[in-house]
């Protein structure tokens, strides 16, 4: 019964979020309202995590009455130094979500007044430890912004409609411990503005079944793990998983990833925050990853989850010093400047630790193709690298209908083979879309776990045999698909055309009568 009084708030909370999104985004189109919706929800998110960390300390302390969202700015900032050191930033009392929503109405400057707090919120971590978790995070909340209204006037109209929906969203009722309010907000904003977006958004979010199946396979047999990392982290809900998985206490050392689009780094960030993970426990970096990497000084991971984007181009053997780089070097060669893919999976496997597991999304065309991607495919079978290959159904991802793979590499494997899964089957239809669901998740995992062979499902191949069929990793080589056509008896149809034959020839007499007795 409490379940389902949760799972009703749950449902409750998710059609206030799209009531807001759905009523504002006549201005702005979807993909780009999500930074307003998400920028506010962050903003009330902040403020209530500040306003009862204080409140806890003083209650604490002897003072059951105290209130910091009613404390004068003056007595604040007695203990702005203090706060900064323990949670990284700093918001006055009257710079709190609750109190500018609460004045907005009245607030004929209130795109100054946003402005100002959210570049108070920023400078308040300048020259701290969390300078860069802070930094630019509101760049994309542009309160001047024509998409929002045409004048001033327009534009805070709708900054009140955006404040008071956030306002009125039941973000506390929700206490699951396999739903944090704000975060489960924000995959359910994401996942909604992904499958109305198509492309645009499918770019930045791996749905949820993905994410976690890939978590799974990366943290079977443990409890905990050091680090977790993406290379191409995008909005952050493929490191998030492994909360969910794990528990936020068992990533010991925190969460990595690096992100080339800098809107969805800052979202990737906010969702950091959104998803109680503290400024000290993860390190976003913006720039290439193939050309310039951030974390050389955090590697190497236990944990490696990504879904990069797919045969996208990259400097390649266009820029002389790559073939030196530590990361590409081992296999002798660089991954087609047209298709980056396999760069992805140098990169992934060389910061890899010796007891970690990296679980990637790949398209399926660097599973067969020839070139430099074979000798890539080459390096990696010949050292052992690959665990297990697994082949998914098509229409898994928002914006793309292809049948992508997943790749599970090791560097500690205890035989020299490779297993391959054919998991194209594994889904439930749900509206346009595939999804995995927890019994589907659960046969690809135990077939994983105890690498056994299932007919037409796995199978798990000698090195041998992988080098005789030229190191094509397909699964479809490996896996021989079910034959699902119908076994036909020759002789049971041959008596079914005789007899209908003979049908015939009597409707063609009666017919011939007919036609006969009509002609007479």
């Amino acid at each position: 019964m409490a379940d389902n009084k949760k799972e009703m708030e749950r449902d409750e909370l998710h059609r206030a979020i799209w009531a807001i999104a759905d009523e504002l985004r006549g201005a702005v189109d979807g993909w780009d309202f999500k930074n307003y919706v998400l920028g506010t929800m962050f903003y009330r998110y902040i403020s209530e995590n500040i306003s009862e960390y204080i409140n806890k300390g003083e209650r604490d302390a002897g003072d059951l009455e105290f209130d910091y969202a009613k404390l004068e700015d003056e007595q604040a900032e007695t203990i702005r130094e203090d706060i900064v050191n323990s949670k990284g930033f700093f918001i006055l009392p009257s710079e709190l979500f609750c109190n500018v929503q609460n004045k907005a109405k009245s607030d004929e400057n209130l795109n100054e007044t946003l402005e100002k707090v959210f570049r108070n919120i920023e400078n308040s971590a300048k020259g701290t430890d969390s300078e860069n978790s802070f930094a630019g995070l509101f760049d994309d909340f542009d309160v001047n912004s024509n998409k929002l209204g045409s004048t001033v006037k327009k534009r805070n109209e709708r900054l009140v409609k955006l404040l008071d929906g956030i306002n009125n969203m039941k973000l506390d009722n929700v206490q699951n411990h396999d739903i944090d309010t704000f975060g489960d907000a924000y995959e359910y904003l994401m996942t909604m503005y992904a499958s109305n977006a198509g492309k645009s958004g499918g770019e930045f979010f791996t749905p949820a079944d993905v994410s976690t199946l890939l978590t799974l396979l990366g943290t079977v047999g443990k409890k905990e793990v050091n680090k977790v990392y993406d290379p191409a982290c995008g909005s952050g809900s493929l490191l998030l998983k492994s909360v969910k998985v794990l528990g936020k206490e068992n990533v010991r050392n925190g969460f990595y990833g690096q992100e080339i689009n800098i809107t969805t780094y800052n979202v990737c960030r906010i969702n950091m925050f959104l998803h109680d993970i503290d400024y000290d426990k993860f390190d976003i970096a913006c720039e290439d990853t193939l050309t310039k990497p951030k974390h050389w000084d955090d590697e190497p991971f236990e944990l490696i989850v990504s879904n990069p984007p797919y045969s996208i181009k990259w400097e390649g053997d266009s820029n002389a010093t790559l073939i030196n780089d530590p990361r590409f070097s081992p296999a002798g060669v660089l991954a087609p400047k047209g298709k980056a893919d396999l760069a992805f999976i140098m990169h992934s496997l060389s910061w890899l630790a010796t007891n970690g597991t990296a679980a990637i999304v790949c398209f399926p065309g660097i599973m067969y193709r020839g070139g430099a991607e074979k000798k890539i495919r080459k390096y990696l079978i010949d050292n052992n690298f690959i665990d297990t290959i697994i082949q998914l159904p098509e229409n898994l991802f928002f914006g793309t209908s292809i049948a992508t793979c997943i790749m599970v590499m090791k560097k500690n494997k205890t035989d020299n083979k490779t297993l391959f899964i054919d998991a194209s089957k594994e889904c439930i239809k749900v509206t346009n879309n595939n999804k995995l669901t927890k019994e589907n998740m659960d046969k690809i995992l135990s077939v994983f776990k105890e690498r056994k062979e299932e007919e037409h499902f796995s199978s798990l191949v000698e090195y041998e045999k992988i080098k005789e069929e030229d190191y094509n990793l397909s699964v479809n080589t490996y896996v021989e698909p079910q034959d699902t056509r119908e076994v036909i008896d020759i002789d049971v149809l041959n008596k079914e055309i005789k007899e209908i034959v003979e049908k015939e020839e009597i409707l063609r007499a009666e017919i011939d009568k007919i036609i006969n007795e009509i002609e007479g």
